[in-house]
């Protein structure tokens, strides 16, 4: 029979070995037995769980405001962009699931462990001040669903937060999920919406496949900061945080890596429908009237969506907006009191009771009760703080990714797991679009006047200095003889996990590496300061 202590490997926390016990089934950490059509059904809906949460928590508050600002503003013919957002969406996630599953330990302490005290604890202070504001944006939500219902301000926020911090201290990691899996079958209230709205399925299908930007020249930059939105909505730094440690407290391993795959396609089937359901109802219910390229708030889209298609379908929007708010927020407390936890060797474990991870549940309970009485304040600049959520996001997410790819061909911390060349490829393209898109989103926070030009600018000297970067790198090989990469060898993957830290050497920092890394520090230290500075302002303006 095998024992917890074989799988044991590198995980932090001894709660993180064990039964896997799911919202919708259990499965025995001895259970070896083989698996024919129904017990891999049966295995399948034990695993659902982290993807399928951590992508309906990414159509959040802030996505709804976003994909509804595309829908008024300009139609569906901004639709192409989630399309075009699955790849980057599930190569993500699928590495750092990948990492959970193999490692036992989680994102930000892996960085810290082998990047050094720095990025360590920039990844967790970022992680922190990012998640705080977001959580804001969530309870923002809260009280635009709740004003809509005709619900008090007050009793619905502190209900909801209750509510939040109430699944988490149950001390069961199953009724915590399905909690959390109840609300995400709760995003599915955008589908009757869709057909309440009833828009045109052929155009939409045409928008999905034909990319264009609507608008003209003269409206270019601004498209451009909305699609930028999109992605920063679409694409967060929390999701890693959050996918890799809740993969490591459920206690998948290797073995059921095809099956958590799966759950993460689920999963993001779930939020493409949820996303292009609300972009196509709010541009049919905006169409032809004097709101079509005012988009205010959720509020507003809410009341347009009645005028349109009744008085159940502004109800349908609201309760789905109120249900997206708290599973955004549960996995973004939940990301964050992980990673603290992580880092500084704190019990992190669902299935914990309270007194047995005091300092984990404290820092969940406490983001949560930060974030509803910010937004009970009056007077509170409740847009300043929305918008620093969207370009703090665009600042950071860019450091993340390449975190992600370095740890995802590191042989020590995945062995045979590593990185092929493909995916190698296709991510080293898209950090290269995210850093683009960084820029220009900062650029626009510090000089609200830029122009489509000025954009297109920033466009051909990021794409030069990634041009100049791949040749420097192949150069470089060339240069020192280096073979071709040989094939990895994937033999014995489902049962090799990461060894203990302690027994990991260090990664070598190659010269190429440290002047990345520098860049990286660089950029962000001078981008975070210069958003700041510009947020400060306009909080004093305020």
């Amino acid at each position: 029979m095998t024992t917890a202590l074989e799988y044991r490997g590198a995980v932090l926390d001894s709660e993180h070995v064990g039964d896997i016990r799911g919202a919708l089934g259990t499965i025995r950490l001895d259970d070896a037995a083989p698996r024919g059509l129904s017990r891999k059904a049966k295995t399948l809906l034990a695993i659902i769980g982290p993807g399928l949460i951590v992508m309906v928590g990414d159509n959040d508050a802030g996505a709804f405001a976003t994909y509804g600002q595309a829908g008024q503003n300009y139609g569906t013919r901004l639709l192409w962009t989630l399309l075009l957002l699955v790849p980057v969406l599930y190569v993500n996630q699928e590495m750092v699931l990948r990492l959970g599953a193999v490692t036992g330990v989680g994102h930000a302490r892996l960085i810290l462990e082998r990047f050094g005290k720095f990025w360590g604890a920039f990844s967790v202070i970022d992680l922190f001040i990012l998640n705080a504001l977001t959580l804001i944006t969530e309870f923002i939500g809260i009280t635009l669903a709740a004003g809509y219902l005709g619900l008090p301000k007050i009793a619905a926020v502190v209900l909801a937060a209750l509510v939040i911090v109430g699944a988490a201290f149950t001390g069961s990691f199953r009724r915590f999920e399905r909690i959390a899996v109840a609300f995400c079958a709760g995003s599915l209230l955008l589908i009757p919406l869709y057909f309440l709205s009833h828009p045109a399925a052929s155009q939409m299908a045409h928008n999905f496949v034909l990319p264009q930007l609507p608008g003209g020249a003269g409206q270019l930059s601004t498209v451009m900061l909305l699609v930028i939105g999109i992605v920063g909505t679409t694409v967060a730094p929390w999701q890693l945080f959050f996918q890799q440690s809740y993969v490591i407290d459920k206690r998948i391993t290797p073995r059921y890596m095809k099956y958590e795959k799966a759950d993460l396609r689920i999963g993001i089937v779930i939020v493409v429908i949820g996303g292009a359901a609300l972009m196509g109802a709010t541009a049919a219910a905006f169409a032809h009237t004097g709101g079509f390229g005012h988009f205010t708030d959720a509020a507003g889209l809410a009341r347009g969506l009645q005028a349109y298609g009744g008085r159940t379908a502004g109800l349908l929007f609201a309760i789905a907006l109120l249900d997206a708010s708290i599973i955004g927020a549960f996995a973004v407390s939940l990301s964050t009191a992980y990673a603290v936890s992580d880092v500084f060797g704190l019990n992190h474990s669902l299935h914990r009771g309270v007194k047995g991870a005091k300092g984990f549940y404290g820092l969940y309970a406490g983001l949560i009760a930060v974030a509803a009485t910010i937004v009970l304040l009056p007077g509170s600049p409740l847009g300043l703080l929305t918008e620093g959520v969207q370009v703090l996001a665009g600042v950071l997410l860019p450091s993340a990714s390449v975190f992600l790819l370095l740890l995802c061909n590191d042989k020590e911390v995945l062995g045979p797991w590593v990185n092929g060349r493909k995916t190698n490829l296709f991510t080293a393209g898209v950090v290269a679009v995210l850093v683009t898109l960084s820029v220009i989103l900062t650029a626009s926070v510090l000089f609200p006047g830029i122009t489509a030009r000025q954009i297109l600018d920033i466009v051909i000297c990021a794409g030069a200095a990634s041009l100049a970067a791949a040749g420097y790198a192949t150069a470089r090989r060339v240069r020192g003889g280096a073979p071709a990469a040989e094939p990895v060898d994937r033999t014995g993957q489902e049962t090799w996990r990461m060894p203990p830290l302690a027994l990991l050497s260090r990664p070598a920092m190659s010269a190429g590496r440290k002047i990345g890394m520098s860049a990286l520090r660089l950029y962000l230290a001078i981008a975070m300061v210069l958003v700041i500075v510009k947020i400060v302002q306009l909080a004093i303006g305020h």
